[in-house]
């Protein structure tokens, strides 16, 4: 597991910057655990998983369309810590002035790209497979994004700013529903991998945390 935290954080040093397409020569802190390191902050550029507090299972994506609703690609749960495709990247809204390594306060509205196909988490108004709730999916690309791809970041408890096992939830912008899962799973496709929907009410199946990544630095204010 190592060679592919060193992997991601040269991806990282090499230029993970899309939005201006310059180098990055910060350095990037990786984190194998969440239980072994010193919490720190979650900035834009940082590649990261985010584990479902209540079953401990990894947001994850897969070139994979649902057999119904949109039909885009699929999100899941999944269940070990050491797939590659469960890691995502922290985008900024596009237009606005937010750059690679500043920090992400409670409320803004953030996205997240799946690094493996490029495509961003989205939701709409098409029905869960499993539970008939919001469903959630990837769709897009790297220039292809709409408003359908925001989220907005809440933190519970008292911190103003997003750092790692902090508890958040992911509130979609377009519909209101909050990034969700439970133990509902598939038994065909993507059997032993749990759903993942939207759900509009605050429930404590919809609180996430970061866990493993390469968290890249904040950015010094000049």
């Amino acid at each position: 597991m190592a060679l592919g935290f060193f992997a991601l954080a040269l991806f990282l040093f090499l230029g993970l910057d899309s939005d201006n397409g310059s180098a990055s020569t910060a350095s990037a802190a990786s984190s194998e655990g969440v239980e072994d390191h010193i919490q720190v902050q979650i900035t834009y550029g940082t590649v990261l998983k985010l584990m479902h507090e209540k079953t401990k299972f990894r947001l994850h994506s897969h070139d994979v369309p649902y057999g119904s609703g949109s039909g885009q690609q699929s999100v899941t749960g999944f269940p070990n810590v050491d797939d590659a495709n469960s890691y995502w990247i922290v985008r900024p809204q596009p237009g606005t002035s937010a750059k690679q390594g500043d920090t992400i306060k409670s409320g803004t509205i953030i996205r997240l790209q799946h690094m493996r196909t490029r495509k961003w988490l989205h939701s709409h108004l098409h029905a869960s497979p499993i539970t008939g709730n919001l469903e959630v999916s990837c769709f897009g690309g790297e220039s292809d994004s709409d408003t359908g791809d925001y989220w907005r970041l809440f933190i519970e408890g008292s911190g103003k700013t997003w750092k790692q096992d902090q508890r958040i939830r992911l509130q979609h912008v377009d519909t209101g529903g909050y990034l969700h899962s439970h133990d509902k799973k598939y038994s065909r496709t993507a059997g032993g991998q749990q759903e993942v929907c939207g759900v509009r009410e605050k429930r404590a199946d919809n609180v996430w945390l970061a866990a493993e990544g390469v968290y890249l630095p904040v950015t010094e204010s000049k």
